[in-house]
């Protein structure tokens, strides 16, 4: 297959997929859709594999291939016709966690299937124990909402209004889950006649030589980059600080092995699945090793399951990296992910020097709530996420206030935010000094601060690295902790909910009540520094210091600036 056309027909695959996830965004309901973006769209083989994704939320990206070969296990491919809409969740059957909703049609052209168009998306309010769907003190699945193993949502382009009705009938706000699964099926009606299109104007088989030579392209392009990391036995270990029920940590070690242009993840020592919502799932556990990988490799490399052949993962049953049936998970693609992938990242740092980066805050803060609208009378319910600092690298500091490294999502602007939900945004800034010093210093933090203003509410929270620091790498220092406080109404103190409420832990918790005049105030974690601070260039520290980035005491203590 010569370059051009390989180049040209893995271009329009991407496209396709980008094309989806924009449909997506633009007809959602949800602003964890239409403002965060936490979803990809990807298209794959009759077998499962993946061949395209677009550069949406990575944990999808990376969990996606694991997903999409147990669902194709499990339903028999004889059964499926045109029009056929699938959709799944479970964590068990290769799933991510209960929020995170898997669609995926058949495509077929002249009769014979192609394979499918996907979309993976995160609907904020799935049923279970608290609303918004991240229930910070569940104890099994149970309480995280709805499973649905693969069923068809639509048969032969009609609706299966027995479905549809099942689905509905569990959660609290239908009509915004009716309205978020119709986006996912419209993105994946456009994957589908785009990749019907597409084979049709090269033939049945010239496309799939095409698709196997791309991801062989993949595959060579993935080896080449794992055969520059020296062999050997790499080794690093991170925690979760707590899971909700227990006040305890919880260690999660990443040993890597590299052996010329093959690479093995293996998660032996990590500790026995927690009782609370922060395990992963296998899936999850998958996605964030491919996550790791992809992030110090070549970012050009295509995205497909051949730059994955090469990666082997080995995942201990019943542990918090990969959890065993009813254990809840609701935690894990959100929070456990960032702390695996970031092991890996760590593990690898003394091969891959120049491509290293500090940890990321390594936390969404996730804030999630719920109540009913005096004015209409519907439940509404909202998935929100804080953005973290980014760590530094060798040639550049971290990334102020942006997503966390599975994430990829944007947090909801202050406007819509305002207007969705009965909140008053008081306060939104950079917090001063608290990126990891370093040669290269870890982004910043983000701290909001809000105000209920209409409604009576229910909020839940989920959230990591308030009691360990973000870590630093290679001689730089560690990022400032993540907080959340609680000032309730008529009170002048600011108080954790562990303080106020007696919770077991002052980031995971679920249903806390809130009434008009309660402040919440959110800070996330900053990034880690990346070499030692005394090494700055002087005069990047005595810009820091005229843009507030560091304080006066950090550039003469820390970087001895004077």
């Amino acid at each position: 297959m010569d370059m051009v056309s390989l180049n040209i027909v893995g271009g329009i695959l991407v496209s396709i997929c980008r094309d989806m996830g924009v449909t997506l965004m633009r007809t959602s309901y949800s602003t964890i859709f239409s403002e965060s973006l936490d979803f990809t769209c990807g298209l794959a083989l009759p077998t499962g594999e993946l061949v395209a994704t677009g550069d949406f939320c990575p944990s999808m990206i990376g969990g996606m291939p694991l997903l999409l070969r147990s669902c194709v296990q499990e339903i028999a491919l004889s059964d499926l016709e045109e029009g056929d809409v699938l959709v799944h969740n479970d964590p068990y059957r290769g799933g991510l966690h209960t929020p995170e909703h898997t669609f995926f049609k058949p495509v077929f052209v002249e009769g014979t299937l192609i394979g499918f168009a996907v979309a993976i998306g995160h609907v904020c309010e799935v049923g279970g124990m608290a609303p918004a769907g991240f229930a910070g003190e569940a104890t099994e699945v149970f309480h995280e909402g709805l499973r649905v193993p693969p069923v068809k949502i639509k048969r032969a382009g009609r609706d299966v209004d027995d479905v549809w009705r099942l689905l509905l009938a569990n959660v609290r706000t239908p009509r915004y889950n009716y309205g978020d699964f119709r986006a996912l099926i419209a993105a994946i009606d456009l994957g589908e006649r785009r990749m019907a299109d597409l084979v049709r104007k090269h033939g049945v088989a010239a496309f799939r030589e095409h698709v196997a030579a791309l991801m062989d392209y993949s595959e060579r392009r993935m080896r080449a980059e794992i055969q520059k990391i020296p062999d050997g036995r790499y080794v690093f270990s991170d925690c979760m600080e707590d899971d909700g029920i227990e006040d305890r940590a919880f260690t999660i070690q990443a040993e890597v092995t590299v052996a010329g242009s093959d690479i093995v993840v293996d998660y032996h020592g990590s500790s026995p699945q927690a009782k609370g919502p922060i395990n992963g799932t296998l899936g999850v556990a998958y996605g964030a090793a491919y996550n790791a990988i992809l992030q110090l490799t070549d970012s050009t490399i295509p995205k497909n399951s051949g730059c994955f052949r090469p990666i082997r993962v080995l995942a201990p049953p019943g542990t918090v990296v990969n959890v065993n049936f009813p254990g809840p998970s609701v935690g894990g693609n959100t929070e456990t992910h960032c702390r695996i992938a970031n092991c890996v990242m760590g593990a690898l740092a003394p091969g891959l020097k120049e491509r290293s980066a500090a940890t990321d805050g390594a936390t969404h803060s996730n804030f999630l709530f719920g109540g009913t609208d005096p004015a209409t009378g519907e439940f509404f319910c909202c998935y929100d996420l804080t953005p973290v600092g980014w760590g530094g690298r060798s040639f550049a500091d971290g990334n102020d206030a942006v997503g966390g490294i599975n994430g990829n999502c944007p947090h909801i602007p202050v406007e819509v935010f305002e207007y969705r939900f009965p909140w008053h945004v008081e306060e939104f800034r950079l917090v001063d000094g608290s990126g990891g010093p370093g040669t290269f210093r870890g982004g910043l933090a983000l701290s909001k601060t809000v105000r209920s203003t209409g409604t009576p509410m229910t909020f839940s929270y989920m959230s990591d690295r308030q009691k360990v620091s973000p870590w630093g790498l290679h001689g730089g220092h560690e990022g400032a902790k993540a907080e959340l406080l609680m000032m309730r109404a008529g009170s002048g103190e600011w108080l954790t909910v562990a303080q106020a409420f007696g919770k077991v832990s002052p980031s995971k918790f679920a249903n806390v009540p809130i009434v008009p005049g309660d402040r919440i105030r959110i800070s996330s974690p900053a990034g880690g520094g990346w070499g030692p601070p005394e090494a700055r260039d002087p005069e990047r520290v005595r810009d820091d210091l005229l843009d507030g980035f560091i304080t006066p005491e950090q550039a003469r203590t820390v970087y001895a600036a004077g």
